[in-house]
């Protein structure tokens, strides 16, 4: 997929790395050409690792170059399992024991960043475990540390040494979430899962080679990873990256409207709190004009903050829904037809939802009537095909093919869908 966008023009940015989240920052640009070389260096690099494809790759890096080569790299090797490296070091040890992690790559020792100490934390109890590779640090060979440069620097770009050829329902990665439980699961990604949404993404935002997003969203979120990465990258446009702690850098707010203006983006995409953000910082004269919408999802748009950005900004906020189940956007509103606020919009094409009923033994009981509230179920080639562990796939599905999102909702006689609340109550914070 990326390389249908870099044929587009190979010598156009794919990547443009902001390092204060700043207008004024001089970025630093990666071609098309140079990803796509970077990506197979890495891959490369992994298989040299022995790691093959059904071999897992886990990392946990913030929004540093070396992560987008490492997390496709990954896939084109093995499986990736990008990992949250805000969570707890227990928490991380659990998750990247569950995917069987052969190969960790993490960021080294920085100022003001814990990553390498829980790295170093987690790593005696991931049995599996054969390499770290360390970004950004000069990497302990003898303690079978690599220095991530180094490493990929010596190995050829042109093609993948593996001669792998990867089908669509090849595993691609696996994404962890708390689900409808709480307890981390992962979920399992096929290509074709992931190449579905990204072209389901540039279908319905109308994107155009060219075109600069703002990013700032973690790679360990499937918002961030194919909604908005791969998405991009396929498409032919380039991803503006707001410094490595992306829109958690208090900058990427602060200078949302002259970003704007400089790097020109369609779409405002962020998450809902993302977006009300901006709705604080004032425009003093920017020219905004080349926004045509905003979008967010992960959670509910508050109808407040979607009514301030249609008047200040006069485009249409498109909510969208999704969940890791479904490998990112489900259903989202669509820009050709009337956006009815508080609603997350239509399925995307050839996705399905239904509303349904479910018994007290959780079983499909039957489904709802228009405008009824029920469980909302889902469909569709974004739909995964159940949780790496097994016992997580009771009651996952009411049936084949359909996830059940542990989400309540109704459909009204338009065929608009609206989240109404949990069929559990669950903070996931």
């Amino acid at each position: 997929a990326i390389k249908l966008g870099a044929s587009v023009n190979p010598n156009a940015p794919a990547i443009q790395f902001l390092p204060n989240a700043s207008h004024e920052d001089e970025p630093v640009v990666i071609t098309y050409a140079q990803l796509i070389a970077r990506v197979t260096q890495t891959a490369n690099a992994l298989h040299e690792l022995g790691v093959g494809p059904k071999d897992v790759v886990s990392f946990m890096l913030p929004l540093v170059p070396q992560a987008f080569f490492t997390l496709f790299g990954a896939e084109a090797a093995g499986i990736a399992n990008p990992g949250n490296p805000l969570l707890e070091p227990h928490q991380i040890a659990e998750i990247l024991e569950a995917a069987n992690t052969k190969v960790l790559v993490a960021l080294g020792p920085v100022p003001g960043v814990d990553i390498w100490e829980k790295a170093l934390k987690v790593r005696g109890q991931l049995k599996n475990l054969k390499a770290i590779i360390q970004v950004m640090g000069p990497g302990d060979e003898t303690n079978g540390v690599y220095s991530f440069d180094a490493l990929v620097a010596k190995q050829p770009h042109d093609r993948l040494v593996s001669g792998r050829t990867i089908k669509s329902e090849d595993t691609a990665a696996y994404f962890h979430t708390g689900g409808t439980t709480g307890t981390p699961k992962l979920v399992r990604h096929t290509h074709g899962n992931q190449v579905y949404q990204a072209w389901v993404c540039n279908l319905m935002l109308k994107s155009a080679p060219g075109t600069n997003i703002l990013f700032g969203m973690p790679l360990f979120h499937v918002g961030g990873s194919l909604t908005q990465t791969l998405a991009t990258l396929s498409g032919g446009g380039c991803l503006v990256i707001l410094s490595p702690a992306g829109w958690r850098n208090p900058n990427s707010v602060r200078n949302i409207w002259p970003l704007v203006q400089r790097y020109r983006p369609a779409v405002l995409g962020s998450v809902p709190t993302g977006l009300a953000a901006t709705h604080a910082v004032p425009t003093d004269g920017c020219d905004l004009s080349s926004l045509k919408m905003a979008s967010g999802g992960g959670s509910a748009i508050p109808v407040a903050v979607c009514t301030a950005l249609t008047q200040r900004h006069n485009v249409p906020v498109l909510e969208v829904y999704g969940m890791t189940e479904t490998s990112s956007v489900h259903t989202i509103s669509y820009v050709d037809r009337p956006v009815r606020l508080g609603s997350v919009g239509h399925p995307v094409p050839y996705s399905r939802v239904r509303i349904v009923k479910i018994g007290a033994d959780g079983n499909y009981v039957g489904d709802c009537a228009v405008n009824e509230i029920g469980v909302v179920a889902m469909s569709g080639p974004g739909v995964f095909t159940g949780y790496m562990m097994d016992e997580h796939n009771k009651g996952a599905f009411i049936e084949p093919g359909w996830v059940n999102s542990g989400d309540l909702g109704r459909l009204d006689e338009d065929g608009y869908l609206w989240i109404t609340g949990r069929a559990k109550d669950l903070v996931i914070r």
